[in-house]
């Protein structure tokens, strides 16, 4: 495993890209509109949507990571299941899983999506610390991808996909609760918490657990991921999005929210995993609380959502190709152990975050 397509060459793809051609991969990056600047691998402006022209180049490669808007990874996919090759993504959208999950029941690669960060990174910590526990009750996960100095009501920008922001603001989201898993709606169950005295509220967002509650539903009878925010933003986004029906009018939606917020440098991503339960005998709880900045990687500063994110799926790639992980079939994240992760070249920076 050494030649490797990267698709969407956005900060997180182009970032992505540069980490796996400096960690000895040959990467070619396609984009239907790739940025007029100089990379440090080809490129070549194809359509990914069509099938037939991303085939022809995914034939000159052993695997493929999609950093493409969610909806477009279900037929990269399976152009990739096809092809024989491994793939990755960093969806959060639950019918992709769904269907990348099928394509693995008769994959010859490895099918790895929900790589990064929310799905992804959060998720191996929460097993990490799920397996310090004789008898786990409870692992909530929460991840705030958020802007140091926040302006307005809102307080935030939109760093990351505004149409993966919509989607998780929108969709129902998975969880088990005593023992059941059920769906509830998004943007519900707000709790207020603290991290480095810095006050935020958290509430429901679909797919940040990923496969979590399939696989720990006898195990874990309490889990639930939420996305954090500075206090008051969900209930403006319920106020957008259900009173004034933004929900009926996603593309809008995102359009309007991107105007009022664009993307900031000076970013923050907090990461505020707890599990709590019985360890010889005696009730315990266990936290990883981490707050990252902005890095400079691969020769240029990086916001913090963008080398939390890619440095999460090439992690994981690095894995595969050193043999760490499995060949083929479905890749859970609870699966990947964390120790190995951040013992990886990208995956070190994720030691660090202070609070």
């Amino acid at each position: 495993m050494q030649k490797i397509a990267v698709l969407g060459l956005g900060k997180v793809g182009t970032l992505a890209a540069e980490l796996l051609a400096q960690g000895g991969f040959s990467v070619i990056g396609l984009d239907q509109a790739a940025a007029v600047r100089k990379y440090p691998f080809p490129v070549s402006m194809i359509d990914v949507a069509d099938a037939e022209a991303l085939r022809k180049e995914l034939l000159q490669v052993d695997s493929v990571l999609s950093c493409l808007p969610y909806h477009l990874n279900t037929g990269v996919a399976k152009v990739a299941h096809a092809a024989g090759i491994h793939y990755f993504d960093l969806t959060e959208d639950v019918s992709t899983t769904k269907a990348v999950t099928e394509l693995s029941k008769t994959s010859s690669g490895l099918m790895a999506p929900q790589c990064g960060l929310a799905p992804g990174f959060v998720g191996i910590v929460g097993a990490d610390l799920i397996s310090k526990f004789d008898d786990c009750r409870s692992c909530k996960m929460r991840v705030g991808a958020l802007p140091q100095h926040p302006t307005g009501l809102m307080g935030y920008s939109f760093n990351w996909s505004p149409a993966g922001v919509v989607n998780e603001y929108l969709n129902d989201c998975e969880v088990l609760e005593e023992g059941t898993i059920k769906w509830v709606s998004a943007m519900e169950w707000v709790e207020k918490l603290f991290i480095g005295g810095t006050e935020l509220e958290a509430f429901t967002t679909s797919g940040g657990l990923g496969t979590m509650c399939e696989t720990y539903k006898d195990a874990v009878p309490n889990m639930d991921y939420k996305t954090m925010r500075y206090p008051g933003h969900v209930k403006l986004m319920n106020f957008f999005f259900h009173e004034l029906l933004m929900r009926e009018r996603r593309t809008e939606a995102e359009q309007i929210l991107v105007n009022a917020k664009p993307p900031v440098s000076d970013d923050v991503v907090y990461v505020h995993v707890a599990a709590e339960g019985m360890i010889d005998g005696k009730l315990a709880r266990e936290e990883f609380v981490r707050a990252y900045y902005p890095l400079e990687l691969a020769g240029r500063q990086r916001s913090a959502i963008a080398w939390t994110t890619a440095s999460s799926v090439v992690a994981v790639i690095e894995m595969v190709r050193d043999g760490k992980l499995p060949q083929k079939g479905f890749l859970k994240q609870e699966d990947i152990p964390l120790g190995t992760l951040l013992e990886t070249t990208t995956g070190t920076p994720f030691k660090g975050g202070r609070i």
